[in-house]
């Protein structure tokens, strides 16, 4: 039996923080963000308002801005250790996310076989966000189906790993689900629970939570990646 992990990234695979605020901090624009991750969190605005306000706080966003971004950003320990299990099962992982595709693709970079995330315009941006392209919190639902029917798998056979409100329509849509650093909202829905700084730790109780299979366990962790100047939704 295959089956398939569907990791969210901000707040999840992102310890603390998340892809926009990270980019905020780099172009010195974080109070703006945070003003406008709180309009989001008081359902001010949407997925798509939201990004409207970045589109517009960052006009002078590069991809070079992105991947230094990336590589200052506070990941949890042992991702890569977790995609080479799933894989040498026979498994497959994606990461579904609502923040903008040219930072959650380098994931990638990481050993996941998908990547799905909101559509923005080429950078620098030249042209408007386009609605249809930003994805909501029950996209991640519809994106995980069609991922689960491609493959022929059972709605048990996937695995959900998440830590907010965002993420519970999928919470809500399988047995299946581990919630990671998250919030009271998402861990009441949650099959399982981890707090710390591991993927691997995490992983490790969906595991315990599947059918037992022959091959063999996940693997020890990591140790926790060197920082830069990031801090720590």
């Amino acid at each position: 039996m295959t089956r398939l992990h569907v990791f969210d990234m901000d707040g999840t695979l992102l310890r603390g923080t998340t892809a926009s605020l990270e980019i905020a901090r780099l172009l010195r624009c974080e109070e703006e963000l945070l003003e406008l991750e709180a309009r989001f969190r008081r359902q001010e605005v949407d997925t798509r308002g939201f990004a409207r306000g970045v589109h517009r706080l960052w006009s002078a966003l590069t991809q070079e801005h992105v991947a230094t971004a990336f590589e200052r950003s506070p990941f949890l320990a042992g991702i890569r250790e977790v995609c080479e299990d799933i894989r040498a099962r026979g498994e497959y992982s994606m990461v579904v996310s609502m923040s903008p595709d040219f930072y959650a693709r380098l994931l990638l970079r990481f050993g996941f076989d998908e990547v799905v995330a909101s559509r923005f315009p080429p950078l620098p941006f030249a042209s408007p966000i386009v609605a249809d392209h930003i994805l909501t919190p029950q996209d991640k639902v519809d994106i995980v189906e069609r991922a689960r029917r491609d493959r022929g798998l059972a709605a048990d056979a996937c695995v959900a790993y998440g830590d907010s409100l965002s993420d519970a329509p999928l919470f809500r849509h399988l047995t299946a689900t581990v919630a990671v650093n998250g919030d009271e909202q998402i861990t009441g829905l949650a099959a399982a629970h981890y707090s710390g700084a591991s993927l691997v730790d995490a992983y490790a109780l969906a595991r315990a939570s599947l059918s037992p299979d022959t091959v063999p366990p996940a693997p020890a962790p990591a140790p926790a990646p060197p920082r830069s100047t990031s801090r720590h939704p």
